[in-house]
């Protein structure tokens, strides 16, 4: 099983501080010395954590493109990946260029993994359509299918309910042969279905509670259906998640890294208004956390179900790691222990 790091790219998300690019270079660096196989970097214009129970602050953030070029410059063996890229922000024809140079850049190291889209703040500041769900998705679908031929060298005419194009092409093409890998992000039966159809890969972020293994399950069944109602073997299709994760040497040092982490996490996420934080008993009984053996007990079964790879949050928040310390135990310890 491979380990992936969410890196830290809005603002709160690293040590409770700013958005910084020297921040995200620093906990790669981190990352790729302590054994992590990927980092990953999501793609917001912004982003607030209402929906986590912080307020409803807009905090900036990197963009997830130029973010992962830069990437390139300063790892040399981790690979690359978007999780997952917000299909409505980008033409299709423009993102595989985009693409395309970020994998000559980084050796053939690229992920590209694509959404729908979720966040409608960022649609309304931008000016963009928000669509219902199922208008969204199969925009994806066509966009997948898209970056794909583009990647492969194909010059594209193509005519569909969202994208017209007339003899697009990607030049240079990507180092990686015949691309890189292509993933879908989502959970709901239409984007499996999609994902089954077009995509290498299928990732769901993020779990944490036992609930949420569960349901997880549940819908890497429902995407084996899928592909063989398509003809295709279930296991052609990667599996990959996202894992909130808390873990230290013993039971002690955790404690000691969640009481860091709830001093770094906004308010209303894991201390209420009046400062009174979620107990240890409480946190380790919902999220993936305890000591470096109990953290891999908890992520090992996901192997049985298909999963290849696993990317962490070290927190409480999406791309959240609250010190460059929990990068260098988890990578050392949790990851050697999954591989």
């Amino acid at each position: 099983m491979r380990i992936g790091l969410a890196l830290p790219h809005y603002d709160t998300s690293l040590a409770g501080g700013p958005a910084s690019w020297d921040g995200v270079a620093r906990v790669a660096a981190v990352a790729e010395r302590c054994g992590f196989d990927s980092v990953w970097v999501s793609d917001h214009l912004f982003l607030d954590w209402s929906k986590y129970g912080g307020s409803p602050e807009r905090r900036g953030a990197l963009e997830c493109v130029t973010t992962l070029a830069g990437l390139s410059g300063v790892t040399e063996r981790v690979r690359l990946g978007s999780l997952a890229l917000c299909n409505d922000l980008r033409n299709p024809a423009l993102l595989a260029k985009s693409l395309a140079t970020v994998d000559l850049l980084s050796g053939g190291r690229l992920e590209i993994g694509l959404g729908a889209g979720w966040y409608e703040p960022e649609y309304e500041a931008a000016g963009l359509a928000f669509d219902r769900p199922a208008t969204r998705i199969r925009r994806l679908g066509e966009a997948a299918h898209i970056v794909a031929r583009l990647l492969e060298g194909e010059e594209l005419t193509f005519s569909g309910d969202h994208y017209r194009l007339d003899g697009a092409l990607c030049r240079p093409l990507p180092a990686s042969r015949p691309r890189p890998r292509l993933w879908l992000g989502g959970k709901g039966d239409l984007l499996l279905e999609t994902a089954a159809t077009v995509a290498d890969g299928w990732n769901l972020s993020w779990l944490g509670s036992p609930a949420s293994f569960d349901a997880y399950r549940e819908r890497s069944e429902t995407a084996d259906r899928l592909c063989e109602k398509r003809g295709r073997d279930p296991r052609s299709l990667a599996r990959s998640v996202g894992v909130y994760a808390l873990a230290g040497s013993d039971e002690r040092d955790a404690r000691r890294r969640l009481e860091r982490l709830a001093e770094r996490t906004p308010d209303g996420v894991l201390r209420r208004s009046d400062g009174g934080a979620v107990s240890w008993e409480r946190f380790s009984a919902e999220r993936v956390a305890g000591t470096a053996e109990q953290v891999a007990d908890r992520i090992r079964p996901l192997e049985a179900v298909g999963v290849e790879e696993v990317v962490v949050t070290l927190g409480v928040l999406p791309f959240q790691v609250a010190d460059e310390e929990d990068v260098e135990l988890f990578g050392t310890e949790v990851g050697t222990l999954l591989r």
